[in-house]
């Protein structure tokens, strides 16, 4: 399955880890059916169930062909157009499309699941580091700052993490890679500064 579909499997928990994917087929009049539920769902639905580790596919109700992909493909779409909520850069996304034919192109997909892998452990291991350090409901000092200035900065280092994903850029003049690299393990070791701090702010409670 898709590279999606794969990460809302690996999200799952208890019951719907060990559920079967849940089938939905698609009819001419492009309406989707969820068999398990037995009704018509959305393309809102469907993002639903991927945020909440519920795996399914995707079937084509007249040839039975697996259309999972470009499902997906049309959520994406769909949540890229929504007034806020964009996520892919335009960079990203011209050397995304500049590889579609190159003879690269069988590495990108397994590059983008590990990059997205790896991302995803980095927030899990973030969000547990910052829960172990503050606690659930113990107030930051007043010399603190803004939790959410610190969210900014993670999204802004994830926002230039993305424009990098391109690990084979053509440097036909054999340049050195972007500065933009040593700027984003500057961003990474200042996270890490913050967290220290939101240590040491603690200690003193």
């Amino acid at each position: 399955m898709s590279m999606a579909g794969s990460t809302a499997a690996g999200a799952a928990k208890g019951g719907d880890a060990m559920a079967s994917p849940v089938v939905v087929k698609k009819y001419a009049n492009r309406r989707l059916y969820n068999t398990e539920a037995s009704s018509y769902v959305t393309l809102d639905d469907l993002a639903k169930m991927v945020r909440e580790g519920r795996d399914f596919v995707v079937y084509d109700a007249k040839s039975g062909d697996d259309i999972t992909r470009s499902v997906l493909t049309q959520i994406i779409v769909e949540e890229e157009s929504k007034v806020g909520q964009s996520m892919l850069p335009t960079a990203f996304l011209r050397q995304l499309i500049g590889y579609y034919g190159d003879n690269l192109q069988g590495l990108v997909p397994r590059y983008l699941e590990f990059a997205m892998a790896s991302f995803g452990r980095q927030q899990d291991q973030m969000k547990r580091t910052m829960e172990s350090t503050i606690g659930g409901f113990i107030p930051f000092p007043p010399n603190f700052g803004n939790l959410e200035e610190l969210g900014k900065q993670n999204m802004a280092m994830m926002e230039r993490a993305m424009t990098l994903f391109a690990p084979f850029a053509r440097r036909e003049d054999g340049s050195a890679p972007p500065p933009e690299v040593e700027t984003l393990k500057a961003e990474v070791e200042a996270l890490r500064g913050e967290l220290a701090r939101l240590r040491a702010a603690r200690g003193k409670t």
